[in-house]
């Protein structure tokens, strides 16, 4: 008896030991862990989780690198502050009270020593504040986002030849996941916002016509309405004026600074006098939620900048097509008056 190709018992054993050798075999499980990981980390959510990790990653590691450096610098201070203080001192206890000019010359030139050394240290980079005022973690934050977004307040620079390599390749590997980021997250905020336009477009569409029905006639479902680029202006003015008002109530700036300081960050112009140093406006320390506040709003800024482009680039391709029809039609109007004159005067002679 001849057997059966197809059959479906033979089918279905073939197959569960195919799936027994998979599921006992780790390096495919592996393979297929990461390939699902991949994708994953190609959608919305993905992209959006990793650009906050890479920032978060960031952060931490600029902390441990600067920190030491920050740490050494504060040290190399005190330590040049007590050697000028014991010299003096010495020349105090040595020089008579009597020797004015000998007193007083020793003691200049213990100065001018402590002054040059400082100056020194300050080229390397030395601001007075400490470490945890410098390098805090919404302060590195804050750094992580404006190297991959690549703004670069310049408020808070790396000192150290480790931190300076560290960061070159924090921007070579953190821009083109903040372009993925970019294009990724326009999208998603403009298929979300044209829902939005079109659903508020069809209900003043009904309400004017006076009726469902004859709005259902007048234009059908599936026709697609564009957003004009007058309604992403108007979500950009908002935006901005949402985030003036915000950090007047959290920094001690004025309206006009705050709007400079969003318009620059969001056109990634990033002036250094406002960068985002979140001091509190009552008491002038600074508070880390300040920071983070403003790293959500720059992080989202550029999610609606992407999804503006997006829609804009939309109405232009559609406003340049109609342009294009209308030359066509203006073109083939004038090229029929031109043949009827032609006609006419033939006809004439």
């Amino acid at each position: 008896m001849v057997p059966v190709v197809g059959d479906k018992s033979s089918t279905g054993s073939s197959s569960a030991a195919a799936a027994a050798v998979y599921t006992d075999n780790p390096k495919e499980r592996l393979k297929e862990c990461c390939r699902k990981l991949v994708a994953f980390m190609c959608t919305q959510v993905g992209v959006g989780g990793l650009v906050v990790g890479y920032a978060v990653v960031g952060a931490f590691c600029f902390i441990q690198i600067e920190g030491q450096a920050g740490d050494a610098q504060q040290h190399a201070v005190e330590m040049l502050r007590h050697n000028c203080t014991a010299d003096v001192w010495n020349v105090t206890a040595t020089v008579n009270v009597l020797d004015e000019p000998r007193w007083r010359s020793q003691v200049k030139d213990a100065l001018l020593r402590f002054e040059k050394k400082l100056a020194l240290i300050v080229k390397k980079g030395y601001d007075g504040k400490t470490t945890e005022e410098t390098w805090s973690f919404s302060a590195a934050l804050m750094f992580s986002l404006s190297i991959f977004t690549m703004n670069g307040y310049g408020n808070v620079v790396p000192k150290t030849m480790l931190g300076k390599a560290a960061t070159v390749v924090y921007a070579v590997f953190g821009i083109p996941l903040y372009v993925l980021y970019f294009r990724n997250m326009g999208k998603v905020l403009a298929q979300t916002f044209r829902w939005l336009y079109t659903w508020v477009y069809q209900c003043s569409m009904e309400d004017k016509v006076g009726g469902g029905d004859l709005y259902n006639q007048q234009l059908p479902q599936k026709s697609r309405v564009i957003v004009p680029s007058t309604a992403c202006l108007w979500v950009l003015v908002a935006y901005v004026a949402a985030g003036t008002v915000t950090f007047v109530t959290l920094e001690d700036w004025s309206y006009m600074d705050c709007m400079f300081f969003c318009v620059t960050s969001l056109c990634k112009i990033g002036i250094e006098n406002f960068g985002p140093v979140g001091t509190a406006k009552e008491s002038g320390v600074i508070h880390p939620m300040n920071l983070i506040i403003k790293f959500v709003y720059l992080l989202l800024g550029m999610g609606i900048i992407a999804m503006c482009f997006d829609l804009m680039r939309e109405d232009v391709q559609v406003r340049v097509r109609n342009l294009k029809m209308d030359i066509g039609l203006c073109f083939e109007d004038i090229r029929l008056r031109a043949v009827a004159v032609y006609r006419r005067r033939n006809s004439f002679d």
